[in-house]
């Protein structure tokens, strides 16, 4: 049997897989609202087992933003100095748009293994509908998402979640290109 051509859907969906970036730099042109809540409704059919469905997601408005950028400035002056921690705060507040995912804990060692699983597919899902729209994203896992501070911030407490990302997004200044391993450095065929 042939199979058929593929439909524009296919060739969009591995377009768009194989063209998303991290984003480092981004243009100041603002984000629509609908394209941000399309890519939260989206991130919620990724693969969860038992449909735990462990991600939360926190809308990080200016005064946290600000706060944030604050405390991993501190964070930086601490190691690096005044000068860095400038830099730093600068490039921060710069940010057009702020995502935080946590996940819920579990006593059950496997499902947090699974549940974290989950809010990466989640966060996959969410930074590619971002991407159909031509806004990229940049997934950031820094020190400052682990100061003790950082939960009272936001408002959600370390004993029921802990964070999967802090996801910066807006509309790219600049896109970088890239290169991949090819399947025959990764796959092993076994029996």
């Amino acid at each position: 049997m042939t199979q058929p051509a593929a439909s524009d859907e296919a060739a969009l969906f591995k377009h768009l897989i194989r063209s998303r970036r991290t984003v480092h730099e981004f243009s100041t042109q603002p984000v629509p609202d609908a394209s941000v809540e399309a890519a939260l409704d989206l991130l919620r059919w990724a693969p969860n087992h038992h449909r735990t469905e462990p991600w939360r997601v926190y809308r990080l408005g200016p005064s946290a933003q600000r706060q944030i950028a604050e405390l991993n400035a501190d964070m930086v002056r601490a190691n690096r100095g005044e000068r860095a921690a400038a830099v730093k705060l600068k490039r921060w507040l710069a940010m057009p748009g702020w995502l935080l995912m946590t996940c819920t804990t579990s006593d059950d060692g496997l499902r947090q293994q699974e549940d974290y699983a989950a809010c990466c597919c989640a966060a996959q899902n969410m930074t590619l509908a971002l991407w159909a729209d031509g806004i990229g994203a940049k997934w950031t896992t820094g020190d400052v998402v682990r100061h003790s501070e950082f939960p009272e911030i936001v408002g959600f407490s370390p004993e029921n979640e802990f964070v999967v990302g802090l996801f910066w997004y807006g509309y790219p200044a600049a896109v970088a290109e890239q290169q991949r391993r090819p399947p025959d450095d990764y796959v092993t065929d076994v029996g």
